[in-house]
């Protein structure tokens, strides 16, 4: 992570916008965070939460990117 979780700060340029996102979204994949949260989660948030994710991955991501960068799998997609 190279963004300390302090430094964090968004709406003053896209490029720290950038940085900030990427430390915070590892924030969030950290293993007890994910527990504690997802334990506290209704099923109402739990399906708006994935809704959304899904749509942002969908929206900014190639179907191979996705394979490869979220489910940690081989492309289903032989690069040519």
């Amino acid at each position: 992570m190279d963004t300390d979780p302090h430094q964090m700060c968004f709406g003053l340029s896209l490029e720290l916008d950038r940085e900030s996102i990427t430390c915070f979204l590892q924030l969030l994949g950290r293993k007890e965070l994910a527990e504690t949260l997802a334990n506290r989660l209704s099923s109402e948030e739990i399906q708006g939460l994935v809704h959304y994710f899904t749509g942002v991955l969908k929206q900014n991501m190639s179907e191979d990117e996705y394979h490869e960068l979220f489910l940690l799998e081989q492309s289903p997609h032989p690069h040519k």
